[in-house]
């Protein structure tokens, strides 16, 4: 059976614009770039993937059926642009749960691993925030900060602190596309 490289991408900051909590569809907006940038990948054969933490609902403060409905939206968007999301993984526990599905914890990415044919050596985790790279890392995948979101943040304050080290830092998500296919050309 033929595998295929994957990209699992976060969403909030990545893909769109971070809002904090996306509490209403009004609100969502695709970050520039974004559609070219996974076009590219698709045609270079990767399955795109989201992979999100969604604690709102379980705060309260908005319904699931709103995470749902921006994610249909996200992908009917990206349709425009000829970009296919083959999947949205998505957690909606709150953290104090501790369940085996929030980044960085690795249970979403199994869960893709079990349902699709992937080729593990050739996926990546793109994020604009640490957990993002640490989820990739626990999984034995390369993991790519986003400077956009969270990402600026995250990599001037937090990364020094931290034992993980992001396989590449990107300013955006279309470096982070150039990065991976430079570093595909070097995979057998």
């Amino acid at each position: 059976m033929q595998k295929f490289p994957a990209i699992f991408l976060d969403r909030d900051g990545t893909i769109n614009e971070e809002v904090g909590y996306l509490n209403h569809l009004s609100r969502l907006k695709i970050l520039p770039g974004v559609p070219k940038a996974l076009r590219i990948l698709q045609e270079a054969g990767f399955k795109l993937f989201v992979v999100t933490n969604q604690s709102g609902p379980a705060r309260g403060y908005f319904p699931k059926e709103l995470v749902e409905e921006t994610n249909r939206e996200l992908a009917k968007r990206l349709r425009r642009f000829g970009v296919k999301i083959e999947e949205f993984f998505v957690c909606l526990h709150h953290p104090e749960e501790n369940c085996p599905c929030r980044k960085p914890k690795t249970g979403l990415l199994e869960l893709a691993f079990s349902k699709y044919p992937l080729d593990k050596e050739k996926s990546f985790v793109i994020g604009d925030r640490l957990i993002d790279v640490e989820l990739a890392k626990n999984f034995g995948l390369k993991g790519i900060l986003v400077l956009t979101g969270y990402g600026r943040g995250e990599a001037e304050y937090l990364l020094p602190k931290r034992d993980i080290k992001p396989d590449y830092i990107a300013e955006n998500l279309l470096s982070a596309v150039n990065y991976i296919l430079k570093s595909i050309q070097n995979l057998p």
